[in-house]
């Protein structure tokens, strides 16, 4: 059950990061509401996680996913540049963090 909270965890610090972004500092009222429930659910999810998984891998996978889909995010709907050195880096991430996975 950790896994799978750690997991929505980290898709909901993408979802956070994302309206970070979006809120213009703050100044936006929409992005800035789902930045608040994004943070406080991803942060008490990666809590929960974190009381049975260790938490260097808890944070390590949670932080790999969080910061893959959000750059995917910008990938595809931001603009962002896309390379295939990227690309590469990107799924180096996700290896490491299936990594952590099956060693735990």
């Amino acid at each position: 059950m950790a896994w799978i909270v750690l997991v929505v965890s980290g898709v909901l610090e993408a979802v956070w990061a994302t309206a970070l972004g979006k809120s213009e500092g703050f100044s936006r009222l929409w992005p800035t509401v789902v930045f608040g429930v994004g943070l406080v659910l991803s942060m008490a999810g990666l809590a929960f996680a974190l009381r049975t998984l260790p938490v260097g891998t808890g944070y390590a996978v949670w932080v790999g996913i969080g910061a893959v889909l959000t750059v995917v995010y910008g990938m595809v709907f931001g603009g962002e540049p896309v390379s295939l050195l990227k690309l590469l880096l990107l799924a180096g991430i996700v290896g490491c963090v299936i990594g952590l996975k099956a060693l735990h």
